[in-house]
């Protein structure tokens, strides 16, 4: 969400942005440095038997959409920006200097998440066709709303089909955002976490192309087949596709922004249940937890219940050792 004044005007002309999506655009914006300090701050308070600190593997995108030049474009073509050009426009250059601090300090170790968060083809669709509410979403920098759509594709899921045509542009932003990443980073992304969970798993081979050896995906994954179709495919921790690519799934969840329940506690059973059958807790957590430039009680929450967690597992579980995915994946193919 640019701002708070976006978020209201959007509000009050009817845009849907609420259910499931209503804390994300409350509260979720560009990280700034204090943001990300604080969090840097949190985690060096603990260390595991080998004398590391808890590490988030910050699965990030490379880019966002250039709307300047869009409009200019009269939406007739798409163009991007790299993410650090956007937190220059929004004055938050010394972020990325904390970025490149936490992968110094291995506090905060970026993987990749596509692109853009965005499915550029869907929403350029809508854009040209003037739908109302993606225009107006589009005047105000944004497009994270609950938008509608005939097959139920959201623009937050970048890698979704409305068309098997439109794999032409997910392979080209799989391309240009790997590259990108490597560009941004200095290393090359070794684990893709596809936006919001659906892709078409032909486009699997293309990431393992540019080197990336773990696919993240959920237990039961929906594949995108477009027109609304959808295949079930069934993972497990550590399975391997035909490329040899690893599938890492997650098993422990921890979202304290969400306050329908106790994060803390539920994680640690989790987390338990996860040990007890000798395999890995992987948490996941979302940075909206621990941003606090829309809401400064949003982070002061976040960040006391991750405190509150790491404290109850160091306690616990005092052989425990922290590791990026990445880690973990290489860890699992090792047969370690």
């Amino acid at each position: 969400m640019p701002s708070l004044k976006a978020y209201e005007a959007l509000k009050s002309k009817g845009l849907s942005m609420d259910g499931e999506s209503e804390r994300y655009n409350k509260n979720d914006t560009l990280a700034s440095p204090d943001d990300l300090s604080s969090l840097f701050e949190t985690l060096s308070k603990f260390t595991d038997k080998n004398g590391r600190h808890p590490v988030f593997t910050a699965v990030s995108l490379t880019a966002n959409p250039d709307f300047e030049r869009i409009k200019e474009g009269k939406f007739e073509q798409y163009y991007y920006e790299p993410f650090n050009e956007t937190l220059r426009r929004y004055g938050l250059s010394d972020a990325f200097m904390l970025w490149k601090q936490g992968i110094q300090e291995r506090l905060f170790v970026p993987q990749f998440h596509g692109r853009e968060h965005l499915n550029v083809a869907a929403w350029m669709r809508a854009l040209r066709q003037n739908d109302r509410e993606t225009r107006l979403a589009f005047d105000y920098g944004f497009w994270g709303f609950n938008n509608r759509h005939q097959y139920g594709v959201s623009y937050q899921a970048a890698f979704d089909l409305e068309t098997m045509a439109d794999l032409e542009t997910h392979r080209e932003a799989i391309t240009t955002g790997l590259e990108l990443f490597e560009k941004l980073h200095g290393y090359k992304a070794e684990f893709f976490v596809p936006p919001n969970g659906p892709i078409n798993n032909s486009l699997e081979k293309l990431a393992d192309d540019y080197g990336v050896r773990f696919m993240s995906t959920s237990k039961i994954q929906r594949e995108a087949l477009g027109g609304g179709r959808t295949g079930r495919r069934f993972h497990w921790l550590g399975q391997q596709n035909k490329n040899g690519q690893r599938y890492l799934t997650r098993n422990c969840f921890f979202e304290p922004g969400d306050g329908r329940k106790d994060w803390v506690d539920s994680c640690l059973s989790e987390i338990q249940i996860a040990f007890k059958w000798k395999k890995p807790a992987v948490i996941s957590s979302h940075r909206v937890n621990y941003i606090g430039r829309l809401s400064p009680q949003n982070k002061a929450r976040g960040l006391m219940q991750l405190e509150a967690l790491l404290r109850n597992v160091v306690k616990n579980w005092t052989d425990i050792e922290f590791m990026t995915s990445s880690e973990l994946g290489c860890l699992i193919t090792s047969g370690n």
